[in-house]
């Protein structure tokens, strides 16, 4: 068969030569306009359906595009002068990253407010989380106070005006990550506009206060605690 007596066949995976010749496609896969928008082809069970015959239109299986809608993860990261203790700190990144980056993975948004003594900072406003996000956090330094309540008011604003943004009334879409060592007297309200909120506590200390799952327990939080680096 001559170079000239192929066809190209165009279709939502790209271009590929096509013997006309061959019964492997009918016309109705010759043409893009006829791919449903939103849609893409499912080849294994698409393949399975035809059997030993003729690739045909009606064989076809469509992946439909996923409903759900991108769940907001709100990270609240504490940058205050006890974090910097123990390598605390820099665990807590490392964590934010981590957490960025599974965003990432699972076609999520993301934010980032990082609060101490400098006081509460928008670091990534809500987007589509990227992998990249992390770069934004690693040089973070810390030192000072733990504006905590300036903190999780802030956060309640971003909350609600990402949720009326998205149309996410009861901000069930939203998930609320506080990242602390808990090293203040501050006793705020959680954040009611959060449809879920997850406390890691970073508290290394050798004799721990304890504030974070007491604000768990106070909150209906989650508690949980990093997994940390194993010595060497």
């Amino acid at each position: 068969m001559s170079h000239h007596a192929r066809t190209r066949l165009l279709g939502r995976d790209g271009a590929r030569w096509h013997n006309p010749g061959s019964r492997l496609e009918d016309p109705g896969l010759r043409t893009r306009e006829r791919l449903p928008r939103g849609r893409s082809i499912s080849w294994l069970p698409s393949l399975l359906r035809k059997g030993a015959g003729p690739l045909r239109h009606s064989h076809l299986c469509w992946r439909e595009p996923s409903a759900r809608a991108a769940r907001l993860h709100l990270i609240v990261l504490d940058t205050s002068g006890s974090m910097r203790r123990r390598g605390q700190l820099e665990l807590a990144k490392g964590h934010a990253a981590m957490l960025i980056e599974q965003a990432a993975c699972t076609g999520d948004d993301v934010a980032v407010l990082s609060f101490g003594g400098q006081g509460v900072h928008l670091l990534l406003a809500p987007r589509p989380a990227r992998r990249s996000g992390g770069e934004r956090i690693r040089p973070l330094g810390g030192g000072g106070g733990t504006p905590l309540a300036q903190a999780l008011a802030q956060a309640q604003a971003l909350l609600l005006r990402a949720a009326r943004r998205c149309g996410d009334a009861d901000g069930s879409r939203s998930c609320l990550w506080l990242l602390t060592d808990g090293r203040t007297l501050e006793q705020p309200a959680a954040p009611a506009a959060a449809g879920r909120i997850v406390v890691v506590d970073f508290d290394q200390a050798p004799v721990r206060l304890g504030r974070c799952p007491q604000w768990a327990v106070r909150w209906g939080a989650e508690y949980r605690k990093p997994i940390l680096p194993r010595e060497s």
